[in-house]
């Protein structure tokens, strides 16, 4: 008698840790990015393509890359530097960083270098930590390294976020979109 009930108690014990699991609890949520009203707010995960699974069933195969192939910050940085070479691009770790670059049409022997760290996955001024660092070198010889060209770095960080709210709004504008009117009651559904 005993052993039942201690066997029902662990039986309870844990269909209630996959419910709490299943719901998401441990998530962090920002108010601000959620309507007050309830029809925007499922307006809003209609045309964002949420819905309702159980048990965290999203159906993914194959391996997770969710921050390279998702994060549309990653993807602008990428788009807005492919013009130089990549000494290492680590989306694991959130870390693009480029070889020296120097334009041939230059006449001065001066060369650029950029390190892009990510933050945040948000797309926001503060996820982006870009760094340019100079180099002037007198024929190859005696090469000055200086760090910091808040120019490039404020003219960077603009093209990407231009870029990344771009591809947000693009993969929100492809979702297809619902009306309230198509969700029916449960008491309308038979």
């Amino acid at each position: 008698m005993k052993t039942e009930i201690i066997l029902l108690k662990i039986i309870l014990l844990l269909s209630i840790l996959v419910n709490l699991n299943s719901c998401g609890f441990y998530r962090p949520v920002s108010a601000k990015d959620f309507p007050p009203e309830p029809e925007k707010r499922v307006q809003k995960n209609l045309q964002e393509g949420r819905g309702f699974t159980l048990m965290g069933n999203n159906n993914k195969k194959g391996g997770e890359f969710d921050f390279a192939t998702s994060n549309e910050m990653w993807r602008a940085s990428l788009d807005i530097l492919n013009f130089m070479p990549l000494t290492s691009a680590d989306y694991g770790g959130g870390l693009i960083i480029t070889d020296w670059y120097n334009d041939s049409q230059n006449e001065v022997n001066d060369s650029i270098k950029i390190s892009v760290r990510f933050l945040s996955n948000e797309i926001r001024a503060d996820a982006l930590e870009i760094t340019v660092f100079s180099k002037e070198c007198n024929a190859n010889i005696n090469c000055k390294v200086s760090q910091s060209n808040p120019t490039i770095e404020n003219e960077l960080k603009v093209a990407i976020l231009k870029r990344a709210a771009k591809y947000r709004k693009d993969i929100i504008s492809s979702n297809k979109k619902r009306d309230l009117d198509s969700i029916k009651a449960p008491q309308d559904r038979q």
